[in-house]
This record gives structure tokens, sequence and C-alpha cells, in this order.
């Protein structure tokens, strides 16, 4: 299929049951074969983009649609055989068992013809450069390998126009330098029209020749080739809060901190998933301590997520115990911390999921945040102070009353970690702290998360980002596939 043209004249878009646009006055043109990096500050409508361009947004869901939006000169939803989607997270993309089965499924869904299937799943993953048959059960791949799999699904279906929402956020960088070897390759070989969302700014340059960056409410703010915008407009991105490849993230001021104590002990303790033919973690020994941010690092697949899971509590170790130190738990340190209950567990251990969305309860922002300090017994003034504070720190409080799954990546993000915040745990387990993060965001994220731990919490984070690591841990403790510890 040849590449597309896309066309935007004062388009934007309200989401159902929200006062404020997602995006609006979006005036852009984009050529056949052009490669476009998009970027703008957490909650600017970038994915709102993608799914418009996808066909996926319909005023019949409640949303309001301003000006005009078009892919070739016609309304996406009209020409969505045209445009393949790449999201964040490979794992929800992923379908049938068989890596062969779930590239062809997306063609058997538009009927073509089995002779005409098989030829395009297998030049797919060549394309791809997949590197096992098409037999492989996805459930074995790697967070690289599924997203590569993915990007083949997209191929399989020819689309003029390729739309990447973060590829690379949750993959290790080994997996994520991989992926955008692929793209470099496919987007040079097929000479789609691609639009690429991705915060690894440095790291995607050479596979784009135009940035564009969008602000909420406000549309272009900036078009031009990459080294022209980031030279001439560095400063005042950044500023705004826009990912610039050559500004990493400061290391936070340094304070006082209290002597160190151990407040969760991980003895020997191991997991493996129900079916699973190997080990997610084994025999693992570490120590949470007061006063220290300890990070854990290791490519994906390594269980980086599990031991976030036995670490708050929410997974009952297969072999081994997780305890609570006497600084914690006075008297309790016997006493596996799986088996505390919940309003117990909540008070003393906040835990942040990979996933956002898995650990929203309520309709309202602000619900989700009075909800854990209420559950915990604290009053309802007390648990509205919390909320109130942690909506102002986190930029969350123009966005109290809506509904938390129409946020953006980040803003969902920052709302969890929020609610693990809200009962003022001694304890912080964060599974990807800075996903979906801008750069303004990060830093005030980082900044936080040093002030707890300098005033006597423990922080333990799952992390890829390298240099939020570097600027926060005191601590790094790697794992390797089936749980060694390098």
């Amino acid at each position: 299929m040849q590449p597309v043209a896309i066309d935007a004249r004062g388009w934007g878009w309200r989401h159902a049951g929200r006062r404020e646009w997602a995006l609006r006055d979006l005036d852009l043109r984009v050529e056949r074969g052009e490669r476009v990096l998009l970027l703008g500050p957490s909650g600017s409508g970038k994915s709102t983009l993608l799914m418009a361009l996808a066909g996926l947004l319909d005023e019949r869901g409640g949303g309001e649609r301003v000006g005009q939006l078009c892919v070739d000169g016609e309304d996406p939803r009209a020409v969505r055989d045209r445009v393949g989607v790449v999201f964040q997270d490979p794992e929800s993309q992923i379908i049938m068992p068989r890596a062969g089965d779930d590239v062809a499924f997306g063609l058997e869904s538009r009927c073509l013809p089995p002779s005409s299937i098989w030829p395009r799943v297998d030049g797919a993953l060549q394309t791809v450069a997949f590197p096992y048959a098409g037999d492989r059960p996805t459930d074995a791949l790697s967070g690289g390998e599924q997203q590569r799999l993915a990007i083949a699904g997209a191929l399989a279906l020819a689309p003029g126009l390729l739309l990447l929402d973060e590829p690379t956020a949750n993959l290790d960088p080994e997996g994520a330098a991989l992926v955008r070897d692929v793209l470099a390759r496919v987007v040079d070989e097929l000479q789609l029209t691609m639009i690429l969302v991705e915060h690894r700014v440095a790291d995607v340059l050479p596979l784009v020749n135009r940035v564009v960056v969008i602000e909420s409410g406000g549309g272009c703010v900036a078009d031009g080739p990459p080294d022209q915008v980031f030279r001439e407009q560095g400063d005042a991105l950044a500023e705004a809060g826009i990912w610039m490849p050559d500004r990493r993230l400061p290391a936070p001021p340094r304070r006082t901190r209290a002597a160190s104590e151990t407040l969760l002990l991980a003895e020997r303790v191991g997991y493996r998933y129900p079916g699973a033919s190997a080990d997610a973690l084994a025999r693992l020994d570490l120590q949470v301590r007061s006063s220290e941010a300890l990070a854990i690092s290791g490519p994906n697949g390594s269980g980086k997520s599990t031991l976030a899971l036995l670490l708050g509590g929410l997974l009952r170790p297969g072999s081994g115990v997780v305890r609570a130190g006497e600084a914690l738990a006075p008297g309790r340190g016997h006493e596996p911390i799986w088996r505390w209950p919940a309003r117990e567990l909540v008070g003393r251990i906040g835990s942040v999921f990979q996933d956002p969305e898995h650990q929203f309860l309520t309709g309202r922002v602000r619900d989700e945040l009075t909800l854990g300090p209420s559950r915990a017994g604290a009053p309802a003034v007390e648990a509205d102070r919390r909320a109130d504070e942690l909506l102002e720190r986190l930029g969350l409080a123009h966005l109290a009353r809506a509904n938390p799954f129409t946020l953006s990546g980040g803003e969902k993000r920052r709302l969890s970690v929020a609610t693990a915040l809200a009962t003022a745990p001694s304890v912080l387990v964060l599974d990807e702290p800075t996903f979906g993060q801008d750069r303004r965001t990060a830093i005030e994220l980082l900044e936080l998360l040093a002030a707890l731990r300098d005033a006597g919490r423990a922080i333990c984070f799952a992390s890829h980002d390298r240099d939020f690591s570097q600027a926060l841990a005191d601590r790094t403790v790697r794992l390797e596939p089936a749980g060694a510890v390098a």
C-alpha cells in the first residue's frame, strides 16, 4: 500500500465527561513518507491524536470533535485498513497463543483468503527479523520479541501509515534497541508514513526526519527538522517539560537522613506462576531499609514486577518468606506480610503497579486519593487534606473530578503514585515509576521520592530508566532471568 498524507485543520477532541480539551486548534500537514517524532508534555494529547488517526475515536461514545482531521483526504474511520498501530504494552496486543497465528489474526478478521494470508504472515515476520518459526508460543517471548511480533502484525496489514505510541516504554535497553533496529529497517524498505511518540528522544532521532511538538489546548508549538527545533527552541521546550536529547535528569538535593533500619526482609523468596515451566523469581535474599532508595534493575522477564508484588505483600511466595522488620511492625517479624489484612498492609506498604489502571477503584480522581486513607481509618478531614496536597504536588488538581480511566498515560502513573502515598506508608514499592512522564513531571517525582527517602521512608523501585535510577538510587540490585542476582 502507498504511504498516506495527513491533514489537520483546527482539529480538536474532548473526551466524554471532561471539561478541558485533550487537544484543540491543531493545524498540521504530514506528507507521504515523512517520519515524524511527536512530542509534548504529559497530557498534551499525543495518544489522543494517534487514536484519532487510527479511526478509534467516535462522537457516539460521548466525545466531542471540532475541526477536520483527514487521512489521504478521508475521515480516518473510513480508512482504518490503511493504518497500523503499535501501542506501549506489547502484551496488550498479543491475542493468539502462537506467533504466526497472532500475525494472521488481523488478516483473518478482514476475511482475506487463506492462500494470501500466510505468505503475508511469513513476509511480515521476516521483515521484523523475528527469530523463531511461526509456531513459537507467544508466552515464551521476551518483551522485545513481543513488540517485534506486534509490529509484524501491523505490517502484515500493509498499512500506508504506521502509528507508534511509545513502543519501547516497557522494554529493557537491549529489547528497545532491537525494536528500533527493526523500525529503522522497516521504514527504509517500505517508505511508510510514520508518527512516533517516544520519550527516549536521543535514541529515536535516527528514525525520524521531522519533529512536531504539541500542547494541550494549543495545537502545534514547534515543527521542523530535529536539529533546528532543538537548537532554536530547546530551552523553551525543556522548560515546558519536553524531553531533550542532550539533557539528563538532575540529581535531587541531598538532605540529612536518619539512620537506616531494616523494614522488609526477603529470605530465599521465589515464585512460579501457575502453568509456567520456570520460576519467575528464585531463591532471592533482599533487605529493604529506611532512608534508602533501592533500585531493582534487569532485563524483561527477570522477575522485577514479581518481586515488587512480593515486597508489597500482594503475592504469596511459592518458596521462602517476606517478613517485616521490627522498625516496620514491632513484634510481627515472625509473620509473613502476605497474611496481613488489607487495612493493615495499606498503612505500612504502598504499591504502585506497572499498569496504573490495575489499581483504580473509583470513578473520580479525588475519590481514588481519599479511598485508601478512609479504609485505613483516617478521619474524613485528614483524608481530604492528604488528597488536596497530593493533587497539587503531582499536578493533578485540575483533574480532581475526572474519571481516572480517561487520563493520559503519564497522568495515570502520577495518580497511581499519589494513591500509594495517600496512606503515608513507611515503605513505597514502585514498578516503572517514570512510565509516561514528561521531563518536568519526572523531575518532580524524583524530588518527591528523594524527600520521602530523606525523611526516613524506604523507596524500592523497579525500572528500566537508567537516568532516573542513577539520580535516585542509593543501592541497586540487578536481577537476571530465573531470579539470579548479578
